[in-house]
């Protein structure tokens, strides 16, 4: 029996929340303090991450948490933050920002992975990596930003949790599950690659240390404790990658995949140990560090992502209605009209998703629809073959059988997409937690205090503390002939 809570800062690509949890054996509490919105701007010629406006909306969140322990007069016990991966931001030796973070959807790393290429062979940094290619990598973030030229006053180089870290409590170190998305990171030593930064002539003496998953990374500084009526707790960091975090959270069962469906969807399966090889490479998947000695093997999907950004310009004309109005409109399709291959590099930042997905239809000899409900159907079907098509590979490559799929994140809750996921894949789907991020924030702070004894003990819990939606699959002939057609798509871009 608890009576602790913990606090989860979730820090997304444009919008985070603050969580209070406590994790007794009657109840996994889960109340969501604040959320906010931190969209990135242009700002010195760069997309940039407004840092200050992001730390002050966590402090006003941390504040806000204080006052509810309060009030259920419960103890606070730590705080975990974790966020999206690759981006970083730079601090002088006075412990200021140098400059507002770049986002990793500024264009600065285009043609930046070629010029790598020609100074260290792709064979060979993946061989030393292990880590998939994209050219937001924060490897060519840094290479882009060395170009440009690194302000002269930087002093360290911290990644967007470990930055928060440092605020929170003035110490510098840099968070293995984070660090593993860089592609900077040994794969088989857990520390920086220290040749490979060499032979790029890039700055390692800004890296910090190194720590794992469950640290205490300090107490929270005493002026934060007393301006925020907080009092003096430890800063615990999670993993925190934010999909760290969520496949901590997933309460999944032997042999089964994830899918941490979001703005991206990171399609993948839990391992012990790292998997580096030509196939590997040849694929583009990664080996991300998780906590606790697990690794996650996995490939990003460009995820609802293209859904939202479509959205958005739906809404500026006024065309569309809400999420839920179009979910139902789109159940109510039974045709395959069209299918895009969602990781075409074209949907990662243009100026108009809309026009993107018409100009692949056009290339692929396909009519781009007129209602949004059916553009929608066309997006949900067309990830949901990815995914599909993810698994296939992953079970050539481990050489074993997926017996099912969890989803996991904000994605699980689009009935319409998970029920595709089944169609296509042939596996039972398990739907949720929503939550899983916050949830596997907090079990780490949870096993780290001494809560749960293992990692497979904070999962049972969860797992019987929360609810999930099962999905079985559906045989069609209209599916199967899509899915032939979306793998002759695929192959034309993959």
């Amino acid at each position: 029996m608890s009576d602790h809570l913990y606090i989860a800062v979730d820090l997304g690509a444009g919008s985070g929340r603050v969580f209070l949890a406590g994790l007794d054996e009657s109840e996994l509490l889960l109340q969501q303090i604040r959320r906010f919105q931190y969209p990135p701007s242009i700002s010195g010629g760069h997309l940039r991450w407004d840092v200050p406006k992001i730390f002050a909306e966590i402090k006003e969140g941390l504040r806000e948490a204080a006052v509810r322990a309060r009030q259920l007069g419960r103890e606070i016990r730590s705080i975990g933050v974790d966020s999206w991966g690759v981006d970083y931001g730079l601090i002088d030796g006075d412990g200021h920002l140098v400059e507002l973070p770049v986002c990793y959807r500024d264009d600065r790393t285009r043609g930046v992975m070629e010029e790598v290429f020609e100074r260290v062979p792709r064979a060979e940094i993946f061989r030393r990596t292990g880590t998939q290619f994209l050219k937001f990598n924060t490897l060519f973030q840094l290479c882009a930003h060395t170009r440009e030229g690194i302000p002269a006053n930087a002093h360290q180089l911290l990644l967007i949790p470990d930055l928060i870290n440092f605020f929170l409590t003035g110490r510098i170190v840099a968070e293995y599950t984070n660090a593993s998305t860089t592609q900077m990171l040994n794969a088989q030593t857990g520390n920086w690659d220290v040749e490979l930064l060499d032979c790029l002539s890039l700055p390692k003496n800004l890296l910090p240390e190194i720590v794992s998953s469950g640290t205490d990374v300090g107490l929270l500084r005493a002026e934060l404790a007393d301006e925020l009526g907080i009092g003096a707790v430890w800063i615990i960091a999670p993993a925190t990658h934010d999909t760290g975090s969520a496949v901590m959270g997933a309460p999944l069962e032997t042999g089964w995949a994830y899918i941490s469906s979001g703005t991206w969807s990171l399609v993948g399966v839990e391992r012990d140990d790292v998997l580096i090889n030509d196939d590997v490479a040849r694929h583009n998947f990664t080996n991300e560090g998780g906590a606790f000695g697990t690794i996650r093997f996995l490939k990003n999907v460009m995820g609802l992502w293209i859904l939202e950004v479509c959205r958005k310009e739906w809404q500026q004309r006024s065309v569309a209605g809400d999420l839920d109005e179009l979910l139902r409109d789109v159940a109510a399709i039974g045709d395959y009209d069209a299918l895009i291959f969602p990781d075409d590099e074209r949907f990662l930042n243009p100026p108009s998703m809309l026009e993107a997905i018409a100009t692949q239809l056009n290339e692929t000899d396909q009519m781009m629809p007129s209602r949004p409900a059916a553009i929608t159907k066309v997006i949900l079907d067309s990830l949901a073959f990815r995914y599909a098509s993810v698994f296939r590979t992953i079970e050539s490559l481990t050489n074993q059988r997926i017996k099912g799929v969890r989803i996991i994140g904000g994605g699980s809750q689009n009935a319409y997409l998970n029920q595709a996921t089944a169609n296509a894949t042939g596996l039972p789907v398990r739907a949720g937690p929503v939550e899983a991020t916050v949830i596997g924030n907090v079990i780490v702070q949870a096993v780290s205090s001494g809560r749960f004894s293992s990692l497979a003990d904070a999962r049972e819990y969860v797992g019987q503390k929360i609810e999930s939606q099962t999905f079985m699959p559906k045989d069609s002939t209209a599916c199967g002939g899509a899915m032939r057609r979306y793998a002759e798509i695929e192959a034309q871009y993959n």
